[in-house]
């Protein structure tokens, strides 16, 4: 029996459980949606590749294929920027017109890739992602350092696809995927640990936060997936 002086570890106190509490809570309503717009984006995509309306609209014209990813990239800046300002009703709209359009565009990687190879590529970038993801939660090493430098890391791929757009070097295109995959799996250890000071925002906020977080990893792992793609996927 323990003295009545002698204080009982932090780990068990009732803070502490409450606080874990709060953060399992509001990591089960991010990977809650995330996985939701996962689906939503694979049931878009087999929507274009089993309707040939939809094909004619989404592929066959540009304005509009161009127009969807121009949008996709209008709902994250408006998101990030009217963050604070958002509802969860408002946050939920923008994250599910997101993966709807995402999915629409991504229709076009079943023309150009082997269904098989998809799958392939989908199941490393789960294991992976998810893998960091934990990592991400449980590691006690401070990963704010990671930010800036993964950060900068996608602005150089951004500038580096930019001029492989003109120069349509296959070498640089590998190269800049398998940059790309070491910098997403970066991100994403780095926005899970992120996340856990989130985690402890209460009210309306805090679910608008879970839903924004989602919206970020969800990012980080299209973009992980999409260049595991196209180093290992095999082409029609």
């Amino acid at each position: 029996m323990l003295p009545n002086n002698t204080q009982q570890p932090a780990w068990i106190s009732a803070s502490t459980v409450e606080t874990q509490e709060r953060e399992r809570a509001f990591f089960r309503s991010v990977y809650s949606w995330m996985f939701g717009g996962l689906l939503l984006t694979a049931v878009a995509a087999m929507w274009v590749v089993n309707s040939a309306a939809m094909q004619q609209l989404v592929l066959a014209n540009r304005f509009i294929f161009f127009g969807l990813l121009i949008a996709e990239v209008g709902i994250v800046f408006y998101a990030s920027a009217a963050l604070q300002k958002l509802t969860p009703t408002a946050a939920a709209s923008l994250f599910l017109v997101y993966s709807l359009l995402t999915g629409l565009t991504f229709s076009v990687l079943f023309f150009v890739y082997t269904l098989p190879s998809i799958v392939q590529a989908f199941a490393v970038t789960a294991g992976m992602f998810g893998a960091v993801s934990v990592y991400g939660r449980v590691t006690k090493r401070d990963l704010t350092s990671w930010g800036a430098f993964f950060f900068m890391g996608v602005v150089g791929l951004l500038l580096a696809m930019v001029i492989n757009w003109f120069l349509k070097s296959s070498a640089l295109d590998m190269a800049i995927s398998t940059i790309a995959v070491f910098v997403f799996t970066g991100l994403a250890a780095y926005k899970t640990q992120a996340l856990k000071q989130w985690a402890h925002a209460g009210g309306a906020q805090g679910e608008t936060l879970a839903i924004y977080g989602a919206l970020s990893l969800y990012i980080t792992f299209i973009n992980l997936f999409l260049h595991i793609l196209r180093l290992f996927g095999r082409r029609r």
